[in-house]
């Protein structure tokens, strides 16, 4: 032995007295296993055990321990534990939380280096799902393109269109390239850039509201055809049947654009409706109080699918392009495509 201290032995299920092989951690930790186990998990293992085993009579390299063959493998325990863990039997060992994302990479890596694939998938199933993703997305991103998933990279690159267009530093940064970095902020630029066509051309609006009486609220204009009391803006550039728009509704077009060059998402859209609808009741105004609610959140509906159409386009030509392998192997769909 190379190392000063002794080996350990891992804690249960791994210290199984009737275990058929010993896998040593870079951390000098002695997990005692089933090659049963991680044969059925793993083509990598079944090939592995199923070649001429070393006894304690035979002349070799390899350690042997309690007359059990050691094979020491590059992962810590730290690794090895929760990898372990996921192939074993739900009866003799639960599957491990993973709630430090960089625990997350190392399993990743090494379920990815054993042909762990069922593994593999149970892991980005419980990470790159759409709770985590929300919160998290930018760090997922991370994982995905650390990890060389394809599919991950491109729905994180999506997710991370909630974060702004320059986000603030998080952790997992420095586990990807400045190329994949540059490729993720050009997407989400462009994601924002193809969202100003819905401002420079409003037809998606008249279309859907041909006269002011289809949306009175749009132009605060009472049943009566009178204007309420609300400010009117002397525009009629984003109005309904050629007329002057309400003051908050002009407020909320040009801040709604504004904020979609940084966040092009729906959540952006869904944020600056409710901010509006409590300007309106902030001013008081009996008519748009009652009336700007109900059709702002209908409007907000027709804006966020127009939004998602244009964004979608930018979205579906990362996936014209596969990931390739290279010398740099995390050149990815979302590196590749995000140069056009």
């Amino acid at each position: 032995m190379s190392d000063s201290q002794d080996p350990s032995y891992a804690s249960p299920p791994f210290d199984h007295e009737k275990a058929d092989v010993i896998l040593r951690s870079s951390d000098n930790v002695d997990f005692r296993v089933f090659k049963l186990f991680l044969s059925l998990a793993s083509p990598f293992f079944e090939t592995l055990f199923d070649l001429p085993q070393p006894s304690e009579e035979m002349s070799t390299d390899v350690e042997i321990k309690d007359g059990l063959p050691v094979i020491p493998v590059s992962e810590d325990s730290k690794t090895l534990e929760p990898l372990l863990r996921f192939c074993y039997p739900c009866t003799l060992a639960e599957d491990p939380p993973l709630d430090d994302f960089r625990d997350v990479v190392n399993v990743l890596e090494a379920s990815k280096k054993y042909s762990l694939d069922a593994i593999e998938r149970t892991v980005c199933k419980s990470l790159f799902s759409p709770k985590i993703l929300e919160t998290d997305s930018l760090r997922c991103f991370a994982i995905a393109c650390r990890a060389r998933m394809q599919d991950e990279c491109i729905l994180a690159a999506k997710y991370t269109l909630r974060e702004p267009l320059i986000p603030t530093w998080f952790e997992e940064i420095e586990l990807i390239t400045c190329t994949e970095l540059l490729s993720l902020l050009t997407y989400h630029k462009k994601c924002g850039d193809a969202v100003q066509a819905l401002k420079a051309d409003i037809s998606w609006i008249t279309a859907e509201y041909p006269q002011w009486t289809a949306a009175p609220w749009m132009v605060a204009m009472e049943s009566s055809g009178n204007h309420c009391g609300c400010a009117r803006s002397t525009s009629k550039r984003f109005a309904s049947g050629g007329s002057t728009s309400a003051q908050w509704w002009e407020t909320f077009i040009h801040t709604t654009f504004l904020d979609l060059r940084d966040k092009p998402c729906a959540e952006t859209i869904r944020q600056n409706i409710e901010k509006a609808i409590q300007i309106v009741r902030h001013r008081n105004c009996r008519y748009c109080s009652a009336a700007a609610p109900g059709g702002m959140r209908d409007f907000g509906v027709l804006f966020i699918n127009k939004a998602e159409e244009l964004i979608a386009k930018v979205s579906s030509s990362l996936e014209l392009q596969r990931l390739q392998t290279s010398s740099n192997p995390i050149v990815s769909q979302v590196e590749l495509d995000l140069k056009f």
